[in-house]
């Protein structure tokens, strides 16, 4: 039996494989049937991509106020505030309090 099947074996191999790509082209992640999910991400990946944009200009203005041609004092001084924490005494400042944090359990004396 088996030797009247050895001529159909390369066919059902091939049909096999045909049938597999078959398959991952429409269900596979690029597949035909996967368009609403790349749809999805791309409008994702857009709008976080226009927050960058709009981060990355902010940072260039703050940037281009710090060289040295065009310093800006108010820039300056805010910025060395807030790495220093430092505050002027004519400023208003609200302190804002921490999350407590659990303290770790300690060990219990028998």
């Amino acid at each position: 039996m088996l030797d009247r099947m050895k001529p159909y074996a390369l066919c059902v191999f091939l049909f096999l494989l045909v049938g597999h790509f078959g398959v991952q082209a429409l269900t596979g992640p690029r597949g035909l049937l996967s368009g609403a999910d790349r749809e999805a991400l791309l409008a994702l990946r857009q709008d976080e991509l226009e927050t960058l944009l709009d981060e990355r200009a902010d940072l260039e203005v703050r940037i281009r106020y710090l060289r040295h041609d065009s310093l800006s004092r108010d820039l300056l001084e805010e910025r060395a505030r807030a790495v220093l924490g430092f505050a002027d005494p004519r400023d208003y400042v609200i302190p804002v309090s921490r999350p407590a944090t659990p303290e770790p359990d300690a060990p219990k004396a028998s």
